[in-house]
């Protein structure tokens, strides 16, 4: 069974992810923030991560960018899920390593899509 981590300072925003995804019998994995998740992906084995811009302690962005440097991460999928909907937000995420940007709410039937795709494929 693949695991996602979906990174998100809102407990609603992950309890809405995490439910779409259970339904395609996937773990989840819950982190509140970018150095959570750099911390639990050390004792995990993730295959995609749904990431939040805004965050304390480390934004998205800074994460991506910390992820992107370890070598059994330099390739798992990432969206980047956000409020954030400047072009200039999509060209920093994909600047960091993010494969793609969606602004929130995603649709469930698109977020199927895109794990298809990235995680099934």
């Amino acid at each position: 069974m693949a695991t996602i981590m979906v990174v998100d300072d809102s407990k609603t925003v992950r309890n809405y992810h995490g439910a779409i995804l259970k339904s395609q019998e996937f773990e989840i994995i819950e982190a509140e923030n970018g150095m959570e998740a750099l911390e639990k992906s050390l004792d995990a084995d993730i295959d995609m991560y749904l990431v939040d811009v805004n965050m304390p302690i480390m934004d998205g962005y800074s994460f991506i960018s910390d992820l992107r440097k370890q070598a059994n991460y330099k390739t798992v999928p990432v969206i980047m899920v956000t409020t954030q909907e400047k072009e200039e937000d999509k060209i920093s995420a994909y600047k960091v390593g993010a494969n793609l940007f969606e602004t929130k709410p995603i649709k469930p039937d698109l977020l199927k899509s895109y794990v298809d795709i990235l995680v099934k494929s």
